[in-house]
């Protein structure tokens, strides 16, 4: 994707409500909040806030970038819902990103050439989100696609010294970068998003890897 396309990226896959504004993979503007349940409440007025300050409008954009996880159910419908309004109110295309591998292609910044890492994420009661990487010559690479995994089997894929990043609790040595900055968002659709263009937003929905469940009261 030519490196001065404006792009406007989306992340709201967990805890953290991210915002960017890119004119290139080197300049750019982003917002930030890490609190739960915040997205619905703060996501487009943080939008807001970074057109005002770089006094643009939608319409200025190129494209809109946005999470599409997996993740927490109602942060990606949000983020989702939020891309789709603006990019049909201003007649832009959407590139959805896989939240995996956008947090995979930040992570790949502060780790050495050569190194495996995992992404392993809380999912519910039973079950996480699984995946594995590669940085080879400076690139990242996956190694295993994003997956549901048994919780009781996370232990059988890991060795003492590997490098793990999410927010699964109680596993040793695990690093709490558990979801993307709107940042790396942009990135990975500088590097990747040329062919993923898309206008037909009817079908464009979040991967959430799992049947959401209704819980009903006993």
């Amino acid at each position: 994707m030519n490196d001065f396309k404006k792009i406007l990226a989306i992340e709201t896959s967990g805890e953290l409500c991210s915002v960017a504004l890119t004119f290139s993979p080197e300049v750019y503007d982003e917002r930030n909040i890490w609190m739960k349940h915040i997205h619905s409440e703060k996501l487009i007025p943080m939008i807001k806030d970074l057109f005002i300050s770089n006094s643009i409008s939608a319409k200025d954009l190129d494209v809109i970038a946005v999470s599409n996880g997996p993740g927490s159910f109602t942060g990606l419908r949000i983020g989702m819902t939020a891309a789709k309004g603006i990019a049909f109110s201003a007649n832009l295309p959407i590139v959805s990103v896989p939240t995996f591998y956008a947090l995979g292609l930040e992570i790949s910044d502060f780790v050495k050439n050569y190194s495996e890492f995992y992404i392993i994420n809380n999912a519910n009661l039973e079950e996480c989100y699984y995946s594995k990487y590669v940085v080879e010559n400076n690139k990242v690479m996956i190694m295993e696609e994003p997956q549901l995994k048994e919780k009781s089997s996370i232990n059988d894929n890991l060795a003492v010294d590997n490098l793990v990043f999410g927010n699964l609790r109680g596993l040793k040595g695990i690093k709490n970068i558990s979801s993307p900055r709107a940042y790396s968002i942009a990135k990975w659709t500088y590097l990747f998003g040329e062919d993923l263009l898309t206008f037909d937003f009817d079908y464009l929905e979040p991967n959430y890897l799992k049947n959401f469940k209704v819980k009903q009261r006993k």
